[in-house]
C-alpha cells in the first residue's frame, strides 16, 4: 500500500508528491511504505552455534537457500526501491563461502550492510577490512556478561569467541560497532555489566527482546523476565536511553509510564520485513510461521512484488482497530504489544501482550492453558542440528539474532533505536538521489 502523498517522509522508499501537512507519523506508518525501511535478511541457516533461544531454529543449511548470483539480485530490488537499511543475520551469515563478496555487491550497489555475529570468523584480517569501510556495521551477539550464564544459552566457547571477536575490533580501531543482548531472566542482574564491556570495547550497547520465535519458544517458561525485572529494565531504560540502542525492542513496556524512545509500533509488512535464506519473505523477522508469508523472491515480480501486491502486507497496513486492548487507559503507549510474542503464545493478535505490564497478559495466558484443546502455534520450519523432537525443554539448540543497517551513508546509530530515525515528513516531491 503507498503512503498517502501528502504523508511521505524524506528519502527513498515512500510515495509520491503531496502537499498538505504530515500527519503523525506513528500513525502515518501503519499504513505502509512503497518499499520497507528495514529489512531483515537471513543469509543462511547454517551456524556453527545451537543458541537456546535461535528464534530462527538455524543450524543446518538449507540446500534450497538462494544462490550469489539470486542474491545479487535481490540487492538489485533494494537499490531500485531505495531500501534504507539492511539487516544480514541468520544462521551465522559469515559462514556463507560468498559472504563477503556480497558485502562488497551491495556496498557497490549503494546498500549499507550491517550483519550480526556470534564473532567465529571475526579474526584480525576481517575486523581491519571492517573498520576501513564506512557504509558497513557488525552487531557481536552476547547473551551473558560472564562465560558461566552466556553459554548456558549460546554453547560452550561462546563467550571466549565474543570476545576474541571483540578485541579484534577494537584494535582495528573499529569504534561503535554493537555488542547485542536478548535480555533474559538470567541476564537483566548484568546489565550494568554488560554496559562496562561494551565502554571498555568501545562498542554500543544494543539491548533486544526474548520472543517466543524458533527455539525461543522452547524455552520461554524458563527465559522470559519476571515481572519485576520487566520494570527494572524499564527503568534501566529510561535512565539510559540515550546511550543504549534497543531496535524499538521494548514498547510493550511503556504502559509502566512514558514511552520509550522510537517507533513504538508493530512494523511488521508496513516498514520491515523479513527474507529467508530460502527467498521466502515474512512479514516479521520473529514469525516465520505459514500465517506471516507473504511470498518469494523467486516468484513473478520478485521482492517488489511481494512488498506491493501481497494480501497478507495489505491486510497488515490496514487501520489497528486495538481489539481488546483499546479499552486500555495504555493502549496508546503500548499499541498492543508484539505480534510474534502474542501469536507463538496461543494469545489472539487483537489481545494483550503475554508480557503486558498491567497484567493482562497473564489472565489471557491462563486461559489459554485451560483450553487444551486449542493448540499454541509452531514455528514452520526447523533447521537445528539436532534430531530430536521440538519441545524437549533447554535441550533445543539454534544460531544468533537479525540486525538493523544504512545507505548511501555510514549506517546511522540512531537507526538501531528507531526505524524512523533521521527521516523528517515532508510535504515536497518523492524522494530523490540519496
Amino acid at each position: 500500500m503507498t503512503l498517502a502523498p501528502d504523508m511521505a517522509p524524506s528519502g527513498g522508499g515512500a510515495g509520491s508528491a503531496g502537499s498538505t501537512a504530515p500527519g503523525k507519523l506513528t500513525d502515518l506508518f501503519q499504513l505502509g511504505l512503497d518499499a520497507p525501511i528495514c529489512l531483515t535478511w537471513e543469509l543462511t541457516y547454517a551456524c556453527n552455534l545451537s543458541c537456546v533461544h535461535c528464534l530462527s531454529s538455524s543450524g543446518r543449511r538449507d540446500p534450497r537457500e538462494l544462490s550469489t548470483d539470486e542474491c545479487k539480485a535481490v540487492i538489485d530490488t533494494l537499490e531500485r526501491m531505495q531500501v534504507f537499511y539492511v539487516n544480514i543475520g541468520g544462521g551465522e551469515p559469515t559462514v556463507r563461502p560468498d559472504f563477503w563478496e556480497l558485502v562488497d555487491y551491495a556496498t557497490a550497489h549503494h546498500v549499507g550492510v550491517k550483519f550480526s555475529t556470534n564473532g567465529v570468523k571475526l579474526d584480525a584480517a576481517a575486523a581491519a577490512r571492517l573498520a576501513a569501510s564506512d557504509y558497513v556495521d557488525v552487531q557481536i551477539s552476547l547473551d551473558g556478561a560472564t562465560r558461566e550464564v552466556n553459554d548456558a544459552i549460546r554453547g560452550p566457547g561462546s563467550f571466549d569467541t565474543a570476545m576474541r571477536a571483540m578485541g579484534n575490533l577494537r584494535d582495528a580501531g573499529f569504534r561503535g560497532f554493537k555488542l547485542s543482548v536478548v535480555m533474559t531472566r538470567q541476564n537483566i542482574p548484568q546489565i550494568d555489566e554488560f554496559k562496562a564491556i561494551a565502554d571498555e570495547y568501545g562498542a554500543q550497547l544494543r539491548l533486544t527482546r526474548l520472543r517466543p520465535s524458533g527455539r525461543g519458544a522452547d524455552v520461554w517458561d524458563e527465559l522470559h523476565p519476571l515481572p519485576s525485572q520487566q520494570k527494572e529494565l524499564y527503568d534501566w531504560l529510561v535512565t539510559h536511553g540515550e546511550q543504549v540502542l534497543t531496535g524499538d525492542s521494548f514498547f510493550h513496556l511503556s504502559a509502566f509510564g512514558g514511552a520509550l524512545p522510537g517507533l513504538n509500533l508493530c512494523g511488521a509488512g508496513r516498514v520491515v520485513c523479513l527474507i529467508d535464506p530460502v527467498g521466502d519473505v515474512y512479514a516479521c523477522p520473529f514469525a516465520i510461521h505459514e500465517n506471516f508469508l507473504a511470498g518469494n523472491v523467486r516468484s513473478a515480480g520478485g521482492f517488489e512484488g511481494v512488498w506491493k501486491t501481497s494480501e497478507l502486507f495489505a491486510d497488515l497496513r490496514k487501520p489497528d482497530t486495538g481489539g481488546a486492548c483499546k479499552s486500555c487507559g495504555f493502549y496508546d503507549s503500548c499499541r498492543g504489544g508484539c505480534m510474534a510474542a502474542k501469536f507463538f503464545t496461543g494469545l489472539p493478535l487483537d489481545g494483550p501482550d503475554p508480557e503486558c505490564v498491567q497484567g493482562y497478559g497473564e489472565t489471557a495466558l491462563a486461559s489459554v492453558a485451560a483450553s487444551p484443546g486449542l493448540p499454541v502455534p509452531r514455528p514452520s520450519v526447523d533447521h537445528s542440528h539436532r534430531t530430536a523432537p521440538r519441545g524437549t525443554g533447554p535441550g533445543a539448540k539454534g544460531g544468533p539474532v537479525p540486525v538493523t543497517i544504512a545507505v548511501r551513508r555510514p549506517p546511522s546509530h540512531d537507526c538501531d533505536e528507531s526505524p524512523l530515525a533521521g527521516f523528517e515528513p515532508r510535504q515536497s516531491a518523492a524522494a530523490g538521489p540519496r
